[in-house]
């Protein structure tokens, strides 16, 4: 009998569908299971299982809630999966509100596979 597989899930916020479809079917590509959501209360009223290896990536400058917010009202609710922030140009204060919250930034535009090495660091982490 073989011993079931499940794939690390990644959990992508942002607001442009191009950006939300581009991500999920790379990361699907990449071995993810993808859910994508267009903004933080979207995220919020679904909520976040513990289930399995899941990191988030969530946009900071999404309509309504933040990014930030966003993670901060999950690690309110005791959700503890890694998270990344993705925005273009942060402000000092973001960068420093990020760190705190212990969430790397990666910029937009998304070269490269900045993003996918971070999500890889911390699911390992």
């Amino acid at each position: 009998m073989c011993a079931s597989f499940q794939r690390p899930l990644t959990i992508v916020v942002d607001d442009d569908p191009a950006v939300r479809g581009s991500l999920a079917f790379s990361l699907d590509l990449d071995g993810f299971d993808v859910e994508a959501y267009d903004s933080a209360e979207a995220l919020l009223g679904r909520g976040v299982s513990a289930d399995r290896p899941t990191c988030l990536v969530l946009d900071q400058n999404l309509p309504g809630a933040t990014g930030l917010e966003a993670l901060q009202a999950l690690r309110d609710r005791k959700v503890q999966a890694p998270a990344i922030l993705i925005t273009s140009h942060p402000k000092p204060a973001i960068v420093a509100a990020a760190a705190a919250a212990g969430a790397p930034i990666v910029e937009k535009p998304l070269l490269g596979d900045t993003l996918l090495r971070e999500i890889h660091r911390a699911l390992d982490a």
